[in-house]
């Protein structure tokens, strides 16, 4: 056939299959696959491969492609890396991917690491962790072995652990070698907090005190309370000391010259824990930045306005129950927002801004659980036997790990949480005080 009359043809033959009906337009090709050689099949495979099988993440240009990554699930990704290399090369870039996906199981991100496969990574050490709570495998416990009595206060920061015992001494340990760095000779600690140089405690002999880590000489021995003192903090910026006792009282000091500066009344119960921290959130009462003092009781949190101003007053009272029917546990987590406590019916969160309760989480398969730690997705839980961990977007326990035997202090304060090292993973770190 000629080359104009084959053209002819195909225009008239091509008009005649459009008109067809889906069932006719198969019907006719089927019947022209059963006419074709190989030389026809091979061409009509090849043809077909690029026609069905179109790469868009090759085609399409890189923005658009991480544009449409991110209406992925983290696991549907992870099997479409599998698809190829270039797939897996394309997706592994995506930053904004896998920051979302490790945001999303709680992890705190770093902007300036804007290296897509770290978090990748660790997005993948996530799921692992993940799967290791859930088949109880996610925990590995290991001593400290130095003192010789009880440890009754502990402290942990950047990788360091701070231990205060009945044996009148304090230790420091670097918690990845388990080797002490710093030991000196003390009072009886019920509190401790460090940094680089020095070390604060509060004591059962009713009085606070400053030490230097490299001396082990006592810089300030703060005086005034009539009973034991139960949890201290304080902040070098503003040069202040806060300490909660057993008299139900709170003292403001002048950490540097070891000062009384204020006393702060209103407790009917021992203060067990205070905290001093910049407010992140505006209300009526206090603006983003403002220093807030926080002081827990058995049934109450006070909320204290502290900063230039030592002369305070109380802004708010929260408690869970009017009549003091339902206690609080010992614990108090306060991250600038949010105010956490636990007591027998469960988790409370209030809102900073309006003093509001947001929610409470109760746990009705396990009672009286005490709060260990608190963040965007997880929460730490324990009682006598186990360390719970609490998925905080289903409410729901995930898993369990049953803890040693230890004396259980009326304070809560056998027990804390942090980071086994910085940048690795965000790994749980569980301590609790016993002698050894």
């Amino acid at each position: 056939m000629e080359r104009k009359d084959f053209e002819t043809w195909l225009d008239n033959i091509s008009v005649t299959f459009l008109s067809l009906t889906d069932l006719q337009k198969n019907e006719t090709l089927d019947h022209l696959i059963s006419l074709s050689g190989a030389v026809q099949l091979r061409h009509l495979s090849n043809n077909l491969e690029t026609l069905l099988k179109r790469d868009f993440l090759k085609l399409l240009p890189l923005e658009l492609s991480f544009y449409l990554l991110k209406w992925l699930d983290p696991q549907t990704l992870l099997t479409c890396c599998l698809v190829s290399k270039q797939w897996n090369k394309v997706i592994s870039a995506c930053t904004e991917v896998w920051q979302t996906a490790c945001k999303n199981l709680g992890w705190q991100i770093d902007d300036s690491v804007q290296d897509a496969l770290h978090w990748k990574k660790v997005y993948l050490k996530a799921i692992l962790r993940m799967k290791q709570l859930e088949d109880h495998e996610a925990f590995e416990t290991s001593s400290l072995i130095g003192h010789s009595a009880r440890v009754y206060a502990l402290y942990y920061k950047d990788g360091l652990l701070c231990t205060g015992s009945d044996d009148l001494s304090a230790k420091l340990w670097d918690v990845s070698t388990g080797q002490c760095i710093y030991g000196i000779q003390t009072h009886t600690c019920a509190a401790v907090k460090f940094d680089e140089q020095k070390l604060v405690t509060g004591s059962f002999d009713n009085t606070v005190a400053c030490w230097e880590w490299s001396s082990g000489a006592r810089t300030q021995h703060f005086r005034g309370h009539t009973g034991a003192v139960f949890s201290v903090d304080y902040n070098d910026e503003l040069d202040i000391l806060v300490s909660g006792s057993a008299d139900f009282t709170v003292k403001v000091w002048a950490l540097s010259a070891g000062t009384c500066l204020n006393t702060l009344t209103g407790h009917t119960e021992w203060v067990t824990k205070v905290v001093l921290q910049k407010c992140k959130v505006r209300s009526l009462l206090h603006s983003p930045g403002d220093y807030i003092l926080l002081s827990a009781d058995k049934y109450e949190i006070k909320i204290w306005p502290i900063g230039r101003e030592i002369n305070c007053k109380c802004l708010k009272t929260l408690s869970v129950s009017e009549d003091r029917s339902i206690c609080l546990q010992p614990r108090l987590h306060f991250d600038g927002k949010y105010i956490v406590c636990s007591s027998a019916l469960g988790l409370y969160q209030w809102d900073f801004a309006s003093y509001d309760i947001l929610r409470v989480i109760k746990t009705p398969e396990v009672a009286n659980l005490a709060l260990l730690g608190f963040g965007d997705v997880f929460a730490l839980l324990f009682d006598n036997r186990y360390l719970y961990i609490m998925d905080l977007r289903t409410e729901s326990l995930i898993s369990r790990w049953p803890l040693p035997e230890y004396r259980k202090s009326k304070r809560g304060s056998s027990f804390l949480a942090g980071a086994r090292a910085q940048g690795g993973g965000g790994l749980v770190f569980l301590t609790y005080g016993t002698a050894c």
